[in-house]
């Protein structure tokens, strides 16, 4: 299945987005997707995992290192690893890979930070291994604290990963040690002085990202202003779109996420009884690339397990679903007369909006989940 024929050009970032998650039909198609643009020239998939963790699985599939239930286990956020489309994704990488010289390797990253829907990872990981890059690398006098007071800004990681803090700004400790951000943004700012040092070491940058970021989202749970919840959607986006940023600076990347990560159109959702608005991964992006972010959208008519029947004909869903054929590739600038918005009976699927049409540069419509 090949997307780009929809598009002007080749993008230096290519979404595929999908509408709800946990589907392995979705994810067969998103490899299908993936195996064509690897003779398109693209080199590295990125998916909606944890981007340190992802580290691992990028190991395995360049270097063969430890075993693939390993990898699975360890390699992915958001419980991704137990879904056999995920699994397939990385024995083809793996496969692919092998006998290949470096240049020639496809590459996989996560670009979600290490976050999850009832909970935030502590900084630990990120932050001691930025300052711990520093220290092997420059003037000790030029760090603003050394390896144990890290440590003792910290504090114990159970402090940070309190999932009650979710949705209790009062258990969280992210306003409770204000010195800790400021350490980070100093090591963000010695890094970027010493960046001949370290260039080309993106894995540094990853640290000091995530570091930075970790800390902005835990400080935001901590907030009881009732902008709360849309901040910590649009801190998690942000972090996205940045490493989505730093992946395409070395080349070609598709990226697979839900569509709502992805769009270029405002993103929104109900949470914690409010209606949340904010500015989506993909947007962020889009903003900054233009012509070189492309999205495509990922529809579907039925989801039966989930009691998503078949849509209605007035629908972008419905219009498609009367067409032939169960997986395809069409054209946005079809369904321009497509006014009714079709009504998902299951909070985990998010339909296609008409007035999103303009925004998107193709969409892969799949018949039934």
């Amino acid at each position: 299945m090949t997307v780009l024929k929809l598009l002007p050009g080749r993008p230096r970032i290519l979404g595929l987005g999908e509408p709800t998650h946990g589907e392995d039909v979705l994810l067969d198609v998103r490899n299908e997707v993936f195996r064509s643009l690897v003779d398109e020239g693209y080199r590295t998939i990125a998916i909606e995992s944890d981007c340190l963790m992802g580290l691992v699985v990028d190991e395995y599939v360049t270097t063969g290192r430890g075993s693939l239930d390993e990898v699975m286990a360890r390699g992915f956020s958001h419980g991704w690893g137990a879904f056999g489309g995920n699994r397939e994704l990385v024995r083809w990488m793996r496969a692919y890979n092998e006998g290949r010289s470096a240049g020639e390797w496809v590459r996989f990253a996560g670009f979600d930070g290490p976050l999850e829907i009832e909970a935030a990872a502590s900084p630990r990981p990120a932050l001691v291994a930025l300052h711990s890059a520093l220290a092997d690398r420059v003037d000790a006098d030029l760090l603003p604290c050394d390896a144990a007071t890290l440590d003792r800004l910290l504090g114990s990681d159970d402090l940070w990963t309190n999932r009650a803090a979710m949705m209790d700004p009062g258990a969280s400790v992210g306003r409770a040690r204000p010195e800790l951000r400021a350490v980070a943004d100093d090591l963000v700012a010695l890094l970027a002085e010493q960046a001949p040092v370290f260039a080309p070491d993106e894995l540094v940058h990853l640290y000091a990202r995530t570091a930075v970021g970790l800390l902005r989202y835990h400080f935001w749970m901590a907030d009881s202003s009732p902008g709360r919840l849309a901040r910590l959607a649009g801190v998690r986006d942000a972090m996205m779109a940045a490493n989505l940023l730093a992946l395409g600076a070395v080349g070609p990347v598709f990226v697979h996420a839900h569509n709502s990560h992805l769009q270029r159109d405002r993103s929104g959702m109900r949470m914690g009884g409010q209606e949340l608005s904010w500015w989506g991964a993909g947007a962020l992006v889009n903003a900054r690339l233009g012509a070189d972010y492309g999205f495509v959208a990922t529809a579907i008519g039925t989801i039966r397990g989930r009691g998503v029947p078949v849509p209605p004909p007035e629908t972008l869903e419905g219009r498609l679903y009367a067409l032939a054929g169960d997986r395809f590739v069409v054209s946005p600038t079809e369904l321009v007369d497509v006014r009714e918005p079709r009504v998902s009976p299951w909070f985990g699927y998010a339909p296609l909006s008409p007035a999103h049409l303009s925004q998107i540069d193709g969409i892969v419509f799949v018949r039934d989940v």
